[in-house]
């Protein structure tokens, strides 16, 4: 490894805007399985091995729609079977089909308490520490109802939705207790896509009445135990942006790249929150060339670094296999490189 990882403490400054390192924080292993690079599997370990990843992962064992581990059958948010369509998309998928199994779901509720939730414990190291689960709120709402459903959820049965995501929350304050107590983690980091590439999926007003206070609540509990948050939300979410800082949210990913205008983003907010920026996946990372790549690094330093910190890289989503090999190479050292020199320059201006 080129550079040692920052520690804990070091991280928790860059977040809080209290201290920048010698670097930009770097956090591209989450997002990049060497196994998507085929033949080259062994060649990207070695790479991702080589250079710094600033916070471990540990990921949490969430309840599925209706499939429980064999060690707990009622681990699982529906209590009564339910088949998966075979010629439906994922997002079409329907297992709850109207809301008056609503009460029957909330009275069979997976209990947050179950033994296994985690798999995995983390390494016992200085490293920042997170723990993470895929699908908040809106997520959970349609990985039930299927996602033409969830979208007329909010007007059609407003009642049954705030009963629901009350329940989840609920559950999740649960889980972050336990990710405290039991794993000694310094964030929680889920996700909520609620926007698309060219808009946000839903109105301020239904962004205000049906996720701001539920998301209020999980982020007042993580910081009543000394823990940062961390979200995940794809697509056009500026509209909200102002909301989540105002509640107290930590660090936001990825800002997706062609979704919003990244130098307004960061002139607006950079000083008030946390960006884990993403880098592209869609369009630079399979089309463009190892240079195209450093070039587009540079331009996410310039654009989101701050000299006291309040900014981290990573990918934007999960590296598939149209990645070279050559571009990831491309993509972690010059991360390493030009976050370096880009730190030094604050530092010679103080």
């Amino acid at each position: 490894m080129k550079n040692a990882p920052f520690t804990a403490a070091q991280m928790r400054q860059v977040i809080e805007g209290k201290q920048a390192g010698d670097r930009i924080p770097m956090i591209y292993n989450f997002w990049s399985s060497p196994s998507v690079f085929g033949e080259n599997k062994e060649k990207a370990q070695q790479l991702l091995n080589e250079y710094p990843c600033d916070a471990q992962i540990i990921s949490i064992r969430m309840p599925d729609i209706n499939q429980a581990p064999d060690d707990d059958p009622d681990y699982k948010f529906l209590y009564k079977t339910a088949s998966f369509s075979l010629s439906a998309g994922l997002d079409a998928q329907v297992f709850l089909e109207d809301w008056s199994d609503l009460d029957d779901i909330i009275a069979h509720f997976p209990n947050p308490d179950y033994v296994n939730l985690f798999p995995h414990k983390g390494i016992n190291d200085s490293r920042y520490k997170i723990a993470h689960w895929w699908y908040c709120f809106f997520e959970r709402l349609w990985s039930l109802r299927g996602m033409e459903n969830a979208l007329t959820d909010f007007y059609l049965y407003p009642d049954e939705v705030h009963k629901f995501f009350d329940k989840l929350c609920d559950f999740y304050m649960r889980i972050i207790e336990r990710c405290k107590s039991e794993l000694l983690v310094d964030a929680i980091f889920t996700s909520d896509d609620i926007g698309t590439q060219n808009a946000p999926f839903f109105s301020e007003e239904i962004f205000v009445e049906f996720f701001k206070p539920y998301y209020k609540k999980i982020i007042e509990k993580a910081h009543s135990l000394g823990m940062h948050f961390w979200l995940h939300t794809c697509g056009n979410i500026e509209l909200y942006l102002p909301h989540f800082i105002e509640i107290g949210l930590d660090v936001i990913h990825p800002i997706q790249k062609y979704t919003m205008e990244e130098k307004k983003i960061a002139e607006l907010y950079g000083d008030q929150i946390c960006i884990w920026a993403g880098f592209d996946v869609q369009r630079i990372i399979p089309f463009g060339t190892p240079e195209d790549v450093r070039a587009e690094v540079r331009h996410m330093i310039d654009t989101y670094a701050r000299k006291n910190g309040r900014f981290m890289l990573t990918c934007g989503n999960g590296l598939t296999e149209d990645c070279p090999i050559d571009s990831l190479k491309a993509l972690l050292d010059e991360s390493l490189s030009y976050g370096k020199q880009k730190m030094m320059s604050y530092h010679e201006k103080r």
